[in-house]
């Protein structure tokens, strides 16, 4: 497992094309070690950037743990009722696309639209990252599907 947190590490997300690689991350990382988050996922397929931009993009999205939790059972129920619940995350898919509508609000999407635009520095000079930011930017709903999966994947790791 990868860790890039200290031991009160507060997130968990499993890459969606390797569930054995786990990323930890604390709130107060620095950016460079952002940086280097985003630079090791460069040349990985653009569903696995887009949901590592959203995960760090989404610390700044406010949901109620109480909402949270339930949308996240039922999308994982979705995901169960699917097949295999460890197969890799589609943000299309079922149980990603449930997610996204149970937590989609106005006010979300511009909070996930700003923690993306925070991420310009982190991204500069690195060709696939800045490419896939400006897609997630042009695509609001591919983003907040993206921010999805990254929610949906940070509570599988967890379980």
């Amino acid at each position: 497992m990868l860790d890039i947190s200290d031991a009160s590490g507060v997130g968990l997300i499993e890459s969606e094309r390797n569930p054995n690689i786990q990323l930890r991350y604390n709130a107060g990382m620095v950016r460079q070690t952002i940086r280097d988050w985003i630079r090791s996922v460069e040349r990985a397929e653009p569903t696995d950037q887009w949901a590592m931009l959203c995960f760090f993009a989404g610390r700044s999205v406010a949901i109620d743990d109480d909402e949270l939790g339930a949308a996240i059972r039922r999308a994982e129920l979705l995901l169960a009722a699917g097949g295999d619940p460890h197969r890799p995350l589609d943000p299309f898919g079922r149980a990603v696309t449930a997610l996204a509508d149970d937590l989609d609000t106005d006010e979300r999407r511009l909070q996930l639209r700003a923690g993306l635009e925070s991420l310009a520095g982190d991204v500069a000079g690195l060709r696939g990252a800045r490419e896939a930011l400006t897609v997630l930017l042009a695509n609001e709903d591919l983003a907040w599907n993206a921010y999805a999966t990254s929610l949906l994947a940070e509570a599988l790791a967890e379980d």
